[in-house]
């Protein structure tokens, strides 16, 4: 049995369509996991999420997340990543556009007048191959 590279996989399992679930902390210290829809940019993964919800409230008190994304074909073959999320709104409408194109091949229609998308990037601090 060869030896899986995480990151390596971690970058091949961001660039299929495999939903990530991301694990933010609480203000209580509890953990929030969301399933969001992820991708590769400029090596990092990359989701979208919405300003006001408790995900970006976490990330903003406290960026620290563990995102993991398991294999669409193989649910046991997984990769945890660690990091600390960075947020942007730069091109946030522009990507949840993309990851919907991705994921369900219509442009994305849920948008909310007056709330903004948010582009959130993972900085890797460690990858965990799961199998």
């Amino acid at each position: 049995m060869s030896a899986v590279d995480p990151a390596a996989l971690a970058r091949e399992l961001l660039a299929g369509r495999n939903f990530g679930h991301l694990g933010t902390a609480n203000a209580d210290g509890s953990v929030q996991v969301s399933p969001v829809w992820v991708d590769l940019e400029d090596g990092r993964p990359v989701f979208n999420t919405a300003e006001g919800r408790v995900k970006w409230r976490n990330m903003r008190r406290d960026p620290r997340v563990t995102l993991e994304v398991i294999d669409f074909t193989d649910g046991y073959r997984a990769v945890e990543i660690r990091g600390r999320a960075v947020m942007t709104h730069e091109g946030a409408r522009e990507h949840i556009n993309q990851l919907a194109l991705k994921y369900t091949g219509e442009p994305f229609a849920d948008y909310v007048e007056g709330v903004a998308r948010v582009k959130v990037f993972v900085e890797p601090e460690r990858f965990i191959y799961h199998h």
